[in-house]
């Protein structure tokens, strides 16, 4: 099966329409999917909220790096979010982060975790 692509969140700024009409500023988290994984469309702007819903056990995410111009890579492994902590990670560059297919990957240990991805300006 296909990776899950995670869809982005465009914040307001700084003069948003207004009046704001509802659900407009409202950020959704979408479950992991274990088998399949995660992926988004990175921008080079991107900041991943990991959100660990669970009552009591703690779970993991992952999110795989690919060499940069001088051949780095820096995997974040396994990091570890608390039951019902909010992680937040980025923002992501592409470079490093971009794999070859033009998405960025990430995994999660439990579908009790859950993602929202959002492009800062």
């Amino acid at each position: 099966m296909a990776r899950q692509t995670l869809t982005k969140v465009t914040l307001l700024g700084s003069y948003p329409a207004l009046p704001i009409a509802a659900n407009a500023a409202d950020v959704a988290f979408v479950a992991a999917d274990v088998t399949n994984k995660e992926q988004i469309v990175p921008g080079g702007n991107d900041l991943i909220v990991v959100w660990n819903t669970h009552a009591t056990n703690p779970y993991t995410v992952t999110f795989n790096s690919v060499a940069d111009d001088k051949n780095r890579t820096g995997d974040i492994t396994a990091y570890s979010i608390g039951a019902g902590e909010i992680a937040m990670f980025g923002p992501f560059k592409q470079t490093g982060w971009m794999q070859t297919d033009g998405k960025m990957y990430m995994e999660a240990s439990n579908a009790a975790i859950k993602y929202a991805v959002i492009a800062l300006p």
